[in-house]
C-alpha cells in the first residue's frame, strides 16, 4: 500500500519482497512478503519529505532523533537488490552481528561485501541495514569469496 501512494506521488521506491509458501485448508500456495515488514525503501529530498510522509499507510520516516531522514548507503540497497535478483535463496536476518566480512569474487553476487555466516556446511552472506536494524543473507558457497578483514571492528574505543 505505501509503495504504490510513494509511487503515484512520483517517489522512487523499492520494496524487496521475498515468496514463502503458505498452506490454507490443505493447499500450498506461494505468497509474496516483504523481506523487511513495515519497511519500505523511498529515494527523496528533503522538499519532498511532506509528501511521503503524508501518503496513506506511511507512520514515519526512519532517522535520528531531530527529525531529519538517515539515508540508508546506495550500496546497501544495490546488495539487497542484487539478493533479491538472485533468486529464492534469501531469507530475512535479523540481528546478526557475529562472522566475518567478505566481497564476493565471482558469481551473480560479485562485488558485495557482507558477513559470512556458516551453518554446518552451508554459508551465507548477511548485509545488515543498520538504520532499520534488520539484514538479509543468500546461500551460496564460500569459495566465491575473498577474505576483507578478520573481523569486524569494535566501533568502541578502550583504554588501558
Amino acid at each position: 500500500m505505501v509503495r504504490d501512494a510513494l509511487t503515484h506521488r512520483a517517489i522512487d521506491t523499492f520494496l524487496p519482497l521475498m515468496t514463502r509458501v503458505s498452506e490454507w485448508k490443505g493447499r500450498h500456495k506461494c505468497i509474496e512478503w516483504a523481506l523487511f515488514p513495515g519497511y519500505c525503501f523511498a529515494k527523496f529530498s528533503l522538499e519532498q519529505r511532506l509528501l511521503v510522509i503524508q501518503a496513506p499507510g506511511v507512520v514515519e520516516i526512519i532517522g535520528p532523533a531531530e527529525g531529519r531522514p538517515e539515508a540508508i548507503p546506495d550500496e546497501d540497497i544495490a546488495a539487497v537488490r542484487r539478493f533479491v535478483e538472485f533468486g529464492p535463496r534469501y531469507q530475512a536476518d535479523l540481528g546478526l552481528e557475529e562472522g566475518t566480512r567478505v566481497e564476493v569474487m565471482r558469481g551473480p553476487l560479485a562485488g558485495i561485501q557482507g558477513k559470512l555466516v556458516r551453518k554446518t556446511d552451508r554459508c551465507r552472506l548477511v548485509v545488515f541495514i543498520h538504520v532499520i536494524g534488520q539484514g538479509a543473507s543468500v546461500e551460496m558457497d564460500a569459495e566465491n569469496t575473498s577474505l576483507i578483514c578478520s573481523s569486524f571492528q569494535n566501533s568502541e574505543k578502550t583504554t588501558d
